[in-house]
């Protein structure tokens, strides 16, 4: 603590400083006898930390919610845990704005108000009561080669998956093979990455029911894209508008429509776009029906479409109002307020989320007030609430 003498000199100082802000001269003179600059500058403040300077309190990084940092694919590749954070700094298949290979840098860099050890109140829970979360940094992915780029996020998504989690729990789990398996919460990235990520969950928990908010269904045959700039013929790649349909085809979605997309708003190619969506195994919820039924029937649709089924969380950002999350590649007006995802989220409880991702944030569309990288982040921590809350357990 301070000394009596030093507290003087304190109060002297400011005070002195203060009256020098409000632009009265004062008279240069010698300081006070009663100040002991010596006291007031050379106090040891650093002892007074260092004790609590630990890897558990802080790490100086900007990790997803002051999430502990880990190099999951090097030194720390055997630590255990049970969520791990993933960066895909990924947007060569946008369709129109380019930029959401910097939304995993600008994710974190909007949840610096967050902490995984603080309480969510809206969500009622503490994560890091219940889950271990790590931030594994971003995969390196090649920027001049989509499927070389592609490949190596499915190979990082599943060498984090194929660990034991650190945590256990009563019941036998869901996964195939009888094991508890870490969580993976991915930050985009353009939505083309729910593709391989799709593989990995595929390979541990068999097919998923998929919640897909997003203002585009992303169910477009490769071939039936208007204006599309490839030759007849030509083998079309996947994009962030088709991965859907590559996921179905490789029978990574649940079967008999138990998919469901939430804040549908744009426009479409014809309608032979919802005849293929519905083949591909979805049903549709648009952001209209929040006016008809609000979020509590929109819920209600989405539980009575997975059921009980393991479910995969997907967020494209411009599922929410361009006015609270403007910086995106495709925005859509008339979306889903911030208020409605927190409610439909919060009544999320109890589904079997087996693995979620947040897409196409594009920081440099976003206002000084990094609205959208704030938004996004939040949804995150949500998101890691539900995980928290829920078990993998049969």
């Amino acid at each position: 603590m301070f000394s009596d003498s030093a507290l003087r000199s304190l109060v002297i100082l400011s005070v002195g400083l203060a009256t020098a802000s409000r632009g009265q001269e004062q008279p240069m003179h010698a300081p006070s006898p009663d100040v002991n600059m010596t006291e007031v500058f050379s106090y040891p403040v650093l002892p007074v930390y260092k004790e609590a300077w630990t890897r558990e309190s802080w790490n100086g990084l900007t990790t997803f919610a002051a999430a502990t940092p880990l190099r999951c694919f090097g030194l720390d590749a055997e630590s255990p845990y049970d969520v791990a954070v993933l960066g895909a700094p990924f947007d060569t298949t946008t369709s129109y704005r380019p930029g959401a290979r910097f939304g995993p840098n600008g994710i974190r860099q909007g949840s610096r108000r967050i902490q995984v050890t603080s309480i969510n109140i809206n969500m009622k829970t503490k994560v890091s009561d219940y889950l271990d979360v790590v931030d594994c940094g971003d995969v390196p992915m090649v920027p001049t080669d989509n499927k070389v780029a592609l490949r190596q996020l499915e190979a990082a998504n599943k060498m984090l998956l194929n660990h034991t989690s650190l945590r256990s729990y009563e019941g036998m789990s869901i996964a195939k093979d009888g094991k508890f398996h870490p969580r993976v919460l991915t930050l985009g990235g353009d939505h083309t990455i729910t593709l391989p990520l799709l593989r990995g969950i595929n390979a541990i928990y068999g097919p998923v029911s998929v919640i897909h908010f997003d203002s585009h269904i992303d169910t477009k045959k490769p071939g039936s894209m208007p204006n599309s700039p490839w030759l007849p013929g030509e083998e079309i790649p996947v994009s962030h508008g088709s991965y859907f349909w590559y996921a179905h085809n490789e029978g990574l979605l649940a079967p008999d429509n138990k998919n469901i997309h939430v804040g549908i708003r744009n426009a479409l190619g014809s309608w032979a776009d919802y005849d293929n969506d519905y083949e591909v195994g979805f049903v549709i919820s648009t952001a209209e029906e929040l006016e008809e039924v609000g979020w509590r029937g929109v819920v209600k649709k989405i539980r009575e479409t997975v059921g009980d089924n393991p479910v995969y969380i997907s967020l494209d950002i411009d599922a929410i109002d361009p006015g609270s999350a403007p910086a995106t590649g495709t925005p859509e007006i008339g979306g889903i307020t911030t208020r409605e995802i927190k409610k439909i989220m919060q009544r999320l409880e109890g589904l079997k989320i087996v693995g979620a991702d947040i897409v196409e944030v594009a920081p440099g569309y976003d206002t000084q007030a990094e609205l959208t990288t704030i938004v996004a982040a939040n949804i995150g921590w949500d998101m890691l609430a539900l995980m928290a809350k829920t078990p993998l357990v049969e």
